[in-house]
């Protein structure tokens, strides 16, 4: 086996006597990084095949249109070519050939882009070499298949939805990637603040229905007596208040992507006629009698552990299943500390562009932005950025600053029940409490007492949240309406409508 430089010099390597023997099969390599092409050569000369590479796109076109190789393995950025500008011209004159992209431009555009062009996978760098060669293996053993005819994707890098290098974030660019031209069914999991709707508006902006609407509802916000008219329309007269026909979500997202945020939150009725949707790929409006025919995507989301539910009784089961089709975790951004510098940069910029001062954070800063705990994610870090940008008048962040507004940030409520969370807090508020009373407690009565602290703002901030509506807060809560009534009469709790 060969390995051909950029300057045409060979170099040979044995594969090992215990390797599996050599099946006539030859990969083709681009990378300008000589250090690269010699490691993959090894590799893939002991896992027995011959392997020919070159530091130019040139060499490896000439090599292919010359018909030379059974796989392409290219880098993206090459001295005198993109490699992802070469995939078409391969795939024209060589369908067949299945092509491998690796890239150090870790970013969701590369993995759609390397998609869409007709690459077999994306890779990106730095790759474990045992998952390289299982790849190679299984490009080399599955059927061709016909690429799909190019999109088109804007390059702007900008402008792009997610943000990270991490490796939990290069698994979720290449399943999108995968999920780009393909109509089915995703549901997105992760704390509050981890950017489902971004995945999902992802999944529409670099997938076949990106002329399409997407239509995003949120589950929660909706009064459940509402949820399927919101859902599915009504007809004229369907209800009291019902004066003229009224277009639901799916009707809205007819050709494009609906997204069905904290469907966890769907009350038992909806979601009978929700599963029946994705039955029969079908629905009628409340009071109609003619079935619709459903021409969207389905992407759902939730915070809510749902197998959880399911043993509740909150959720169906058989629903579940039509919805987890392709689940996506997203991590909590403690699980990818290495992408806060880059998250910090991109807000930074954002506000900017905004008219706010330019800023930006020293090293000391930045170091314990990484080790703070997060408990709501990357929506609490664009809060902050946006408050060091709008309220502190040096150009650079010192970690003083820092320390300073993570101390004064309250407590976030984590989905996950993070210590970081409301139990955390109230753990810490009793803690002091007994130091405090440690030599004689009070009188009896502590357990009423704090459950009257939690109850007293729970209740008016959900009041406020929905302005006023009894009926939304009872919802909210999980209360009966009249329950509600009750404990805002016994709380003293000022309810004004309208306002939030």
């Amino acid at each position: 086996m060969s390995d051909v430089t950029g300057d045409g010099r060979t170099a040979t390597v044995s594969p090992s006597l215990h390797d599996p023997a050599p099946d006539g099969r030859t990969i083709l390599i681009a990378d300008d990084d000589r250090a690269i092409r010699t490691v993959l050569t090894q590799a893939l000369g002991r896992a027995g095949y011959e392997v020919r590479t070159t530091g130019t796109a040139a060499t490896l076109w000439t090599w292919v249109s010359d018909g030379a190789g059974d796989l392409v393995i290219t880098d993206v950025v090459m001295p005198d070519e993109n490699g992802l500008d070469l995939i078409p011209r391969i795939k024209k004159v060589r369908p067949e050939l299945r092509i491998i992209v690796m890239s150090a431009q870790n970013t969701l555009l590369t993995a759609v882009k390397a998609t869409e062009r007709g690459a077999f996978e994306y890779l990106p760098k730095p790759f474990d070499l045992t998952e390289l060669v299982n790849v190679v293996r299984r490009a080399l053993s599955t059927p061709a298949r016909p690429t799909a005819a190019p999109g088109v994707v804007d390059d702007d890098t900008d402008g792009l939805p997610l943000i990270g290098r991490s490796a939990a974030m290069q698994e979720i660019y290449r399943t999108l990637a995968r999920l780009m031209n393909t109509d089915l069914t995703v549901m997105i999991t992760g704390e509050s603040g981890t950017g489902k709707e971004l995945v999902a508006r992802a999944l529409h902006d670099y997938g076949k229905r990106r002329a399409g609407p997407f239509v995003a509802v949120n589950m929660a916000a909706i009064p459940r007596e509402l949820i399927e008219s919101e859902l599915f329309g009504h007809e004229k007269g369907a209800f009291t208040g019902a004066t003229t026909r009224g277009v639901g979500r799916f009707e809205q997202a007819d050709g494009g992507t609906l997204f069905l945020d904290e469907i966890g939150d769907m009350p038992p009725e909806a979601q009978t006629r929700l599963l029946r949707v994705l039955q029969e790929n079908e629905y009628t409006t409340v009071g109609g009698r003619t079935a619709i025919r459903a021409n969207v995507r389905i992407v759902a989301a939730t915070h809510r552990d749902l197998t959880q539910q399911i043993r509740q009784g909150l959720f169906r089961e058989d629903l579940f299943y039509r919805l987890n089709v392709v689940p996506i975790r997203l991590p909590p951004l403690r699980e990818r500390a290495e992408d806060i510098p880059e998250l910090v940069r991109h807000f930074l910029a954002e506000v900017a562009d905004e008219g706010l001062p330019a800023k930006a954070l020293d090293g000391a800063a930045m170091d314990r932005l990484k080790r703070h705990r997060w408990p709501g994610n990357v929506r609490e870090l664009e809060n902050l950025v946006r408050r060091l940008a709008a309220l502190y008048s040096q150009e650079t962040i010192g970690v003083e600053v820092i320390e300073a507004e993570l101390a004064s940030t309250p407590p976030v409520l984590n989905s996950a029940g993070s210590s970081e969370g409301l139990s955390g807090l109230v753990e810490r508020h009793l803690r002091e409490y007994f130091a405090a009373h440690s030599d004689a407690l009070p009188a009896a009565g502590l357990y009423d007492r704090v459950l009257r602290e939690v109850e007293r703002p729970l209740i008016a901030l959900s009041l406020e949240a929905t302005k006023g509506n009894q009926i939304k807060a009872a919802h909210l809560l999980g209360l009966n309406r009249n329950t509600l009534r009750k404990k805002i009469r016994e709380l003293d709790i000022q309810v004004i409508r309208g306002v939030r």
